[in-house]
């Protein structure tokens, strides 16, 4: 685009830029990681090539690069939501996650005799998670071999 938007190339612009935000959101959804990073790059591109540079545009630059980078960190664990909509499988875990929210608000709110400290809260959601998963024993034989065995020992003697 070139450099010094006219007012009606600027309303062009921001909705070509809803457009391209638009179609990255729907091949996220669809679990087109690749496809949806292409976007994201043709985006910052694009927003690279703006003027003027206002306070809210560089804010959007930001978002646009750092969403980016969060993409492609966690390309491997995005899934094809459209796939799970339409198969009746969970496609959200806020329910997990307020869950949680509200748990470890109550621990580390000051009105309690007891608070946890950010890393021990975040050390006993492992814990309690690896529980709720039935992973605890798991993990703790794998950290001490001998545990195991003493834990079939006493079924056995039982």
């Amino acid at each position: 685009m070139a450099k010094g938007l006219t007012a009606q190339k600027g309303i062009d612009a921001s909705g070509n830029i809803e457009k391209q935000l638009e179609r990255v959101k729907w091949y996220l959804w669809h679990g087109n990681v690749f496809r949806a990073l292409q976007g994201l790059e043709d985006l910052a591109m694009d927003l690279d090539d703006l003027e003027p540079v206002t306070e809210g545009l560089k804010k959007l630059r930001k978002a646009v690069h750092e969403f980016q980078g969060y993409i492609a960190v966690y390309k491997p664990f995005i899934p094809n939501y459209g796939d799970r909509d339409r198969d009746g499988e969970t496609i959200s875990t806020a329910f997990a996650e307020s869950t949680v929210n509200q748990v470890v608000s109550r621990w580390m709110v000051k009105q309690q005799q007891m608070r946890w400290t950010p890393r021990g809260a975040h050390l006993l959601l492992q814990v309690r998670t690896q529980t709720l998963n039935d992973d605890l024993r798991a993990t703790f034989g794998r950290w001490y071999p001998g545990m195991q065995k003493d834990g079939h020992q006493e079924q056995e003697a039982a």
